[in-house]
């Protein structure tokens, strides 16, 4: 026998694992399937829940009285399970009856109908009655935020969410409140989420296995504007839609499936179908300016420079450290996020050139993140109450809509984005994944900055998934030190050692959710598989190798902007359309 093997019985089969193994995780590696509601690990990033509250992964396991969690118990020597015996599959119906009898039975109308981990075991169980229905339920006012939907009465308390906001996110926005049949997932003090410390990164969304936790759903407010003919209505997609919204209609995981995408958008009756790859390159004009301006003064001996600068293309991330670390507003960069330079471009520069009035434009954009909702609604991007973009439609939204017009999203041929805003490089492709952003930056910087033609563009070093990563570029040798996070307990640390002096940086992308935006509480469900993050970010990469250019600063469309319009970047103009500044909300 190795010495870090454990040789054990799984249903008769041996079986031969490394020890720390759970039965679980042994069973799953052997094509064994436990059925599970709380349980959720995705390998490769910091995302592990198994509070062992649901029950349902139970096994029978020879010497034991008591049933045991599968997701719990680790594998010993000469053990013997059985996942599938009459005593286990008793257990697990009684489990599941119990839950039944405490949630709601509205299955036609749940948002999470047909994509439920509840709804499936019923099926898959045969339950088709709840002998323990009939007593008092719970009764929960449901919540309507701006980017999230919190209904407390299909919860069935896997903690989840709990796990994600608290020891994946750190943010601490919910958590379990009172005891005994009185136990529910609330922000504290009974507050709502628009009240707490709530980021709406929407990473809860992506993990609740029912329907507790959804996304504020905007597609009949679409609906109501492309049918009055009064209004000029416009979408922008983002990078990281294309490379995942081809799983809902059955392609594999990272198909790009961007000339599609347009084709739909334009038969749902967009009138301009706009690409946020423009405005990604546009965010890399104005951010990548302000590193080199804030490295020039404080090379120049100006020590009172705000470093290292912090890329603030993420709503959820800006979310967090306006609540976190409102002592450190003035180090991550004004630029705006890529949604809402489109937006201040679309209204101003796009509606004057094409003679439409502000009022009449109605700007929407496909994110695969919840807290663009939220961001679409701040104030400071809003002109006379009329916002630059005015509402957010997740990934998983389109998706559904382009079902509900019955589009057969696969015969569909493949359409280009409309000029001028639908004009992109590589470097804007590679914002939809953590590391993309910075990498982007670079690309520009490295030639602003040396004065010589980059002609290896990919970094290599600041790739992958990491939690935490650094490179250090030479730029005409200087030495430019710098930082990716993706997760927010990641970003907490770096911003922490930032507070405390110790950071050597001088530039670092954050990114809330895991594996940046192609892992956004927007996009598809991934339910725990890894793979589909690492499908998605590959596609991504080939994306960038497959444009003619890879570099925002080349884009002829961009640099035809600023000439006609912008005048320079940080320039007055370009500082008024499109930078921001930013608030503490700390309670």
């Amino acid at each position: 026998m190795e010495q870090n093997k454990i040789n054990l019985t799984i249903d008769n089969r041996p079986i031969s694992v490394n020890k720390g193994t759970t039965l679980l995780d042994a069973a799953k590696t052997h094509g064994i399937e436990i059925p599970t509601l709380c349980h959720i690990n995705l390998e490769g990033t910091c995302v592990d829940n198994h509070p062992t509250s649901c029950r349902m992964c139970v096994v029978e396991v020879a010497g034991r009285r008591n049933l045991a969690p599968a997701c719990a118990t680790i594998c010993t020597e000469g053990m013997e399970v059985h996942t599938n015996s009459i005593r286990v599959l008793k257990a697990r119906r009684t489990v599941l009856e119990l839950i039944l009898s405490n949630h709601p039975s509205d299955c036609l109308i749940c948002p999470k109908s047909g994509d439920c981990d509840l709804q499936e075991l019923a099926q898959k169980l045969k339950i088709h009655e709840t002998p323990f229905a009939g007593g008092e339920r719970s009764k929960y006012e449901i919540e309507n935020s701006v980017s999230i939907v919190r209904d407390m009465n299909k919860c069935i308390l896997c903690r989840r969410c709990e796990t994600m906001c608290n020891d994946v996110q750190t943010v601490g926005a919910i958590g379990a409140i009172n005891r005994g049949f009185g136990t529910t997932i609330a922000p504290a003090f009974g507050l709502k989420l628009s009240d707490s410390e709530c980021t709406y990164c929407g990473q809860c969304v992506a993990v609740c296995p029912v329907g507790a936790l959804t996304e504020r759903d905007n597609s009949g407010r679409l609906i109501d504007d492309l049918f009055d003919p009064n209004k000029i209505v416009i979408v922008q997609t983002a990078p990281a839609v294309r490379v995942a919204i081809g799983e809902e209609f059955g392609y594999p995981a990272g198909t790009i499936v961007t000339g599609k995408l347009v084709t739909a958008l334009k038969q749902l009756g967009f009138d301009y179908v706009f690409d946020t790859d423009f405005a990604a390159d546009l965010t890399i004009m104005e951010e990548g300016s302000e590193l080199l301006d804030r490295l020039t003064r404080f090379l120049d001996g100006d020590k009172t420079v705000p470093l290292p600068i912090l890329t603030s293309c993420c709503p959820a991330w800006v979310n967090f450290f306006e609540h976190q670390f409102p002592d450190m507003l003035d180090i991550p960069s004004t630029a705006r996020s890529p949604q809402q330079m489109f937006g201040a471009i679309a209204k101003n520069y796009w509606a004057e050139k094409m003679g439409i009035p502000r009022e009449k434009l109605v700007v929407v954009s496909i994110m695969p993140c919840l807290a663009k909702k939220y961001e679409c609604g701040r104030d400071e991007f809003k002109v006379n109450g009329n916002p630059d973009v005015d509402y957010s439609l997740s990934t998983r939204e389109l998706a559904a809509f382009i079902k509900q017009a019955n589009i057969n999203f696969e015969a569909l041929e493949d359409s280009e984005f409309d000029a001028p805003l639908g004009a992109s490089t590589g470097a804007a492709v590679i914002f939809g994944t953590t590391g993309g952003v910075m990498e982007a930056a670079l690309r520009t910087a490295y030639e602003f900055y040396t004065g010589k033609t980059l002609e290896k563009v990919d970094f290599h070093a600041i790739r992958g998934f990491d939690g935490i990563r650094h490179a250090t570029i030479d730029l005409n040798g200087f030495e430019l030190k710098v930082g990716i996070a993706h997760g927010l307990g990641n970003a907490r640390l770096m911003l922490e050692d930032i507070r405390d002096g110790k950071s050597e940086y001088h530039a670092i992308e954050i990114m809330a959710c895991p594996g940046g935006c192609i892992g956004g509480g927007g996009q598809p469900l991934h339910h725990g598989n890894v793979e589909i993050l690492n499908a998605r970010q590959r596609a991504v990469y080939e994306g960038d190798k497959s444009m003619p250019l890879r570099k925002s600063h080349e884009n002829p469309y961009i640099q035809k902007l600023y000439e006609e319009y912008l005048g320079k970047p940080l320039g007055e103009k370009s500082h008024m359309l499109l930078h921001t500044h930013y608030f503490s909300k700390s309670k």
